[in-house]
């Protein structure tokens, strides 16, 4: 197996140089940058598996920077920011990042993030902004997103709505992780809008995983791929993988 290569982005000088030198002494090449000028020259100069993303980088935003990965690279991001607020997470997982991070932070923690950000990647695509052109299989079933087509184990085509599909995406670029219902609703906007209350929101939510369940599970009554978490919302709970098509 590959040896990591990750990509630590800061301007701050001292926090670049604790992280990568920790990153390094954990079984990573850990690569500094302070620009997104210098994160493309990495990205061009070579293989990274993984960035490490500051929000805040001088004159420059991480969140313009991730939004702009995204167009072009597959590379999973975790954001690192001083701002924990909600609203101020959501935007990071809005723009595209994997995992959301906020400083101070216990250094093994970071690298227990880091760890279950790469083990995602390698199972399957983490992030619905990278949807466009793979096929996911999940549980016998296969969705394929250029044609939005769901086919059961049985190679039946299975019909869903818009929003059965966008939520279908959030769940397959986010495996065995417990997703709240807000994560769910804010961050990719699967009720059409997000200027509801939090409670009416959770009920949209409740009402469309209710309908994607009786199309995917076999007893919709005792889900086995689409959980409730207790306590937390969702969880996706079997194994996807992704292939381009």
């Amino acid at each position: 197996m590959a040896i990591p290569r990750i990509l630590v982005v800061d301007d701050d000088s001292e926090m670049r140089q604790m992280m990568t030198q920790f990153l390094r002494q954990n079984g990573t090449i850990a690569l500094p940058a302070s620009s997104e000028r210098e994160v493309q020259s990495h990205l061009d100069g070579g293989r990274v598996d993984l960035i490490l993303l500051d929000v805040m980088l001088g004159d420059e935003n991480g969140l313009q920077i991730c939004r702009r990965l995204r167009e072009e690279q597959d590379v999973p991001v975790i954001m690192v920011s001083a701002l924990s607020a909600d609203h101020q997470r959501m935007a990071g997982y809005a723009v595209g990042a994997d995992d959301y991070i906020t400083k101070p932070f216990n250094p093994e923690l970071l690298l227990a993030r880091v760890k279950a950000v790469l083990s995602r990647a390698r199972r399957s695509s983490s992030l619905v902004h990278r949807r466009n052109t793979k096929t996911f299989r999940f549980a016998g079933w296969t969705y394929r997103a250029k044609s939005q087509e769901v086919l059961s184990p049985d190679n039946i085509q299975v019909a869903l709505s818009q929003r059965e599909t966008a939520l279908l995406q959030v769940l397959l670029a986010n495996p065995h992780i417990p997703l709240t219902r807000t994560e769910i609703a804010v961050a990719f906007d699967v009720t059409g809008s997000t200027s509801q209350s939090t409670e009416a929101m959770g009920r949209s939510i409740d009402v469309l995983v209710g309908r994607l369940r009786s199309k995917i599970e076999t007893n919709p009554k005792a889900p086995q791929i689409l959980k409730t978490e207790r306590g937390v919302g969702y969880v996706f709970s079997v194994d996807v993988t992704a292939e381009d098509e």
